[in-house]
């Protein structure tokens, strides 16, 4: 099993979190969704599997119904919802917060851009869902908002990992899409015809915007496009079904 970890979030003890990436040892290489229409029974096998590789068998998992809006679920119960079955996620959501121990949160992703977040005083984490509508929404802003407002986290003390997501060389969109990312103009790219945005660049400045040092955001330079051996890409897969999770919690 092949989990990427963040440098930054690594070096502190109380938070556990990972990215998980394709392994063809498992079923549908190593997907975690239940909601795309693979067999339900092998992926919460599939699931089991990652909780017992990371030693958080016994741990709470909580999912968002990922729907592309802004919406931050602030979770104060630790019971798990979604993790066996996807009809359980908290709806309507694309960003999860919590200052609860050994409850994981996780996000799904093929393309979009996954976001973990940690503060290490105030002990509470974030996980976060940013498509091209979420980083338009500005949702990593309003999750560190929501941070800030219900934990009294310090923005600048708050250390985040920008995960795996197709970069500005492979996301093309058109005008009415690249039209919202007007005020990063170092984030996007117009050929000819076509635009191309980096959503990941988009989420680090707008992080910094929200008060992040820029010292405190990793950011990994996978493009999902390009390194589709390792992590799954909905456009190059055309479609494709699978997912990888990005997870975070407090141990």
């Amino acid at each position: 099993m092949h989990i990427f970890t963040f440098a930054n979030l690594s070096a502190f003890g109380d938070c556990l979190h990972g990215i998980t990436e394709k392994h063809d040892t498992y079923a549908y290489d190593f997907s975690l969704a239940l909601h795309t229409g693979q067999r339900r029974e092998a992926i919460v096998a599939n699931r089991a599997a990652l909780l017992a590789d990371i030693g958080a068998a016994e741990w709470d998992v909580v999912m968002a119904e990922q729907t592309h809006g802004n919406r931050v679920g602030i979770v104060e119960d630790r019971t798990t919802r979604g993790w066996t079955e996807a009809e359980t996620a908290i709806p309507d959501t694309d960003a999860l917060v919590t200052n609860k121990e050994r409850l994981l949160l996780g996000i799904l992703t093929a393309d979009c851009v996954p976001i973990l977040l940690y503060d290490p005083d105030r002990r509470v984490v974030g996980a976060v869902h940013a498509g091209w509508r979420g980083t338009a929404a500005h949702i990593v802003s309003k999750t560190v908002e929501t941070m800030v407002s219900r934990y009294d986290a310090s923005p600048s003390r708050i250390v985040a990992g920008i995960g795996p997501a197709i970069g500005g060389c492979c996301y093309e969109v058109d005008e009415a899409v690249a039209k919202h990312f007007v005020a990063y103009p170092q984030s996007s790219v117009k050929s000819a015809r076509k635009y191309y945005i980096d959503l990941k660049d988009i989420n680090k400045y707008q992080l910094i915007e929200a008060g992040i040092l820029p010292d405190n955001i990793e950011i990994n330079d996978c493009c999902t496009a390009c390194d589709n051996e390792r992590f799954f890409s909905y456009r190059k897969e055309c479609g494709c079904k699978g997912r990888f999770l990005s997870f975070i919690g407090l141990v």
